[in-house]
């Protein structure tokens, strides 16, 4: 069983990204693949706005790379944000495999690994 990060824009749009997140894991988790979102549930009681939140929430997430919890980071939506860029830097410090699966994604990845 493949456990995957799910990457995801947040800010802006917090309760409409929420949901994306959401029915992107609906439809691929299976008996195969379990698809992880830590950030949903910090979200539940910290306020992305608030920077001091935002950022206990996103260490949090980065936990899940160094202790090794997740097989790959899968970058979803229309873009990389400034979060996710942070966790693919991570990804590949763990060396943890990281793969675009929207057409921003790919876009956003491909100059970001030119530049990282």
């Amino acid at each position: 069983m493949k456990t995957v990060f799910i990457g995801h824009p947040i800010g802006g749009d917090i309760r409409n990204n929420i949901e994306k997140v959401l029915k992107i894991c609906e439809e691929i988790h299976n008996k195969d693949l379990v698809p992880v979102a830590p950030y949903l549930t910090s979200l539940q009681y910290l306020n992305d706005e608030i920077i001091e939140d935002r950022e206990l929430g996103m260490e949090a997430n980065h936990e899940c790379f160094r202790r090794h919890y997740v097989d790959e980071l899968w970058l979803f939506g229309d873009k990389i944000s400034n979060g996710m860029k942070k966790e693919i830097l991570l990804a590949k410090e763990m060396n943890i495999p990281v793969v675009p699966k929207t057409e921003g994604t790919r876009r956003d990845f491909e100059e970001f690994n030119l530049k990282a």
